[in-house]
């Protein structure tokens, strides 16, 4: 594909800067595995907590290193984003370890759990409309009266630097993965993993698992160019978002392929991720075993990583029970 010239693409050593930068402020999440999962699949699943990090999402390690990574001139005017919950919440929480402000746009109809948890870290929350350009709109509105340096959820070197920290882990905790599975939404962590992976260890795959409902990475991968939704409609709700330039780069070089899963299919792989590994997760983490449970034959005998992106639930609102 053609590169913008103005893009900046991150580099392995970045991932590496970042994970030296982070690495006091996240966690080092534990793996998890289920003989009931592996039984069911066929295959050999590794499922990486990072519903376990502080605020509860992945997130925070891209957060972290925007945050950290600012001069102090810059850091001294605070951080600003636009998010469904999971990168808000995190980038609040990176905001608060440093000392400085954080004000975030989130849709109205974003889970209260996730603005809760948002505000439980000092964040500064404007509402806006549940569409991808009424989020970017009302930021800069917000960006324009703060001067806050602007975090973009995925669409930010940065991010996706400290995103790739996540399976720099993963391959350091288990051997021999034939494929990492993680959801994908903007993109920002199937570029982190693609980012660390096509060094730390090229055989294996990168696999993108996706909402049927929320479905535009796929069309994008199979049309070879951006396809963009702007207010699509899933229960997992931190997958909403679309591609941008900086994702597709990674996403169209660097991805083996993109599944999809229906919403009946994504809650019933909630529900067993909940009862067998006895972990609280979100929808949204639980795509990726969606699509094994219904692409089964193709991971059978293999060693699968799958990324559990977050943690953020809204107790009142399980989707079994709406």
């Amino acid at each position: 594909m053609t590169v913008d010239a103005d893009m900046i693409i991150p580099t392995y050593d970045d991932m590496l800067t970042a994970h030296e930068r982070i690495k006091s402020h996240v966690r080092r999440t534990p793996i998890r595995t289920s003989e009931y999962l592996n039984e069911l699949t066929g295959a050999h699943l590794f499922f990486k907590c990072e519903n376990f990090q502080e605020p509860g999402a992945f997130k925070v390690r891209g957060a972290a290193n925007a945050v950290f990574g600012l001069g102090e001139a810059k850091a001294a005017k605070g951080v600003g984003t636009h998010s469904s919950g999971n990168h808000a919440s995190c980038l609040s929480y990176a905001a608060s370890l440093r000392g400085i402000s954080c004000n975030v746009v989130m849709p109205r109809t974003a889970p209260q759990a996730k603005k809760d948890t948002v505000r439980r870290y000092g964040g500064q929350i404007t509402e806006c409309e549940a569409s991808t350009s009424s989020r970017e709109a009302t930021f800069a509105k917000v960006e324009k009266e703060t001067g806050a340096d602007f975090v973009h959820p995925y669409n930010d070197p940065r991010v996706v630097a400290g995103q790739g920290t996540c399976s720099k882990e993963f391959i350091e905790q288990v051997d021999g993965l034939d494929a990492v599975l993680a959801p994908i939404g903007g993109g920002g962590l199937i570029s982190g993993t693609c980012l660390t992976l096509s060094t730390l260890a090229p055989e294996c795959q990168v696999i993108a698992a996706e909402p049927e409902q929320a479905d535009d990475a796929y069309r994008s991968f199979k049309a070879g160019y951006i396809i963009a939704d702007d207010a699509p409609t899933t229960i997992a709700d931190g997958l909403l978002v679309p591609l941008k330039e900086l994702t597709w780069h990674f996403v169209s070089n660097h991805v083996s392929d993109i599944l999809t899963a229906s919403e009946e299919e994504i809650i019933s792989a909630m529900k067993l991720t909940w009862k067998h590994l006895r972990i609280v997760m979100e929808a949204s983490s639980a795509v990726p075993l969606a699509t094994i449970l219904k692409n089964n034959k193709r991971f059978a005998g293999k060693r699968i990583g799958i990324v559990i992106t977050g943690g953020n639930v809204d107790l009142d609102r399980l989707p079994w029970l709406t």
